[in-house]
């Protein structure tokens, strides 16, 4: 059931250099499932809003996390400005965009780029620290490593769960970094993931690169779309 309540910053994060995380203490446990996002309203003059896809995952108990690439927005520049104490508005949860409303695949994988990482950063934490057993991919395309949000969490989540491998696409490759040179295609996908054919895909990033990577897996790959997921909202 989706509420609407009034929430003070606990911690600000500073991920990289225009990408920023805010943590919300709650007075109990928030209950989302793991992908899902909500509306984040700002106590301007006036008050403006924004639907961001929640970082974190539901294991991580007294606080929900909202991460926000910055643009040059009201609501960026707001966003930009909020500080531990500071307090906002925010209505969750909702989208699809989750395991359970999947049907909890056995083995999934996960396409993204930049920002778009942050539902499936909520989803992979959580299958990891539930340890459910589910075989997952997760294929991030990025500009540069300097630019890999929540770098060391995603590295550090395949040390442990040996069922979850990252694999990087980057535009500008830094030395001694293992990644594919370029976009995201499908020569990537079927050297990452050989047996793309079985999995469930997720898809998540701004919507002109979800909508070509859609294409690849249905038209390149031959994917049906029940095996395509991906979120209808703009809120990168």
């Amino acid at each position: 059931m989706t509420q609407t309540i009034d929430a003070k910053i606990k911690e600000v994060i500073q991920r990289t250099g225009n990408v920023k995380s805010v943590r919300l203490e709650l007075p109990e446990i928030a209950e989302y499932k793991a992908g899902q996002f909500g509306c984040v309203f700002l106590k301007t003059e006036p008050v403006c809003h924004r639907y961001l896809s929640i970082s974190s995952s539901p294991t991580e108990e007294g606080y929900l996390e909202f991460t926000k690439k910055l643009r040059g927005s009201d609501f960026a520049s707001g966003f930009l400005k909020l500080k531990p104490g500071d307090v906002v508005g925010v209505q969750y949860p909702m989208g699809k965009f989750t395991l359970e409303d999947n049907g909890m695949p056995e083995k999934c994988a996960f396409l993204s780029g930049g920002i778009g990482i942050t539902p499936i950063r909520s989803i992979v934490k959580s299958a990891v620290d539930k340890n459910l057993g589910i075989d997952m991919v997760l294929i991030y395309a990025n500009q540069t490593v300097r630019d890999i949000v929540f770098h060391d969490d995603l590295e550090k989540m395949q040390e442990v769960y040996p069922k979850f491998r990252l694999a990087h696409v980057l535009c500008e490759p830094a030395p001694d970094f293992k990644c594919s040179v370029g976009l995201i295609n499908s020569r990537v996908i079927k050297n990452e993931i050989p047996d793309y054919s079985e999995r469930k895909f997720f898809l998540c990033g701004p919507p002109p690169m979800v909508e070509g990577m859609k294409k690849i897996l249905s038209e390149e790959l031959k994917l049906p779309q029940e095996q395509i997921v991906t979120e209808n909202f703009a809120g990168y």
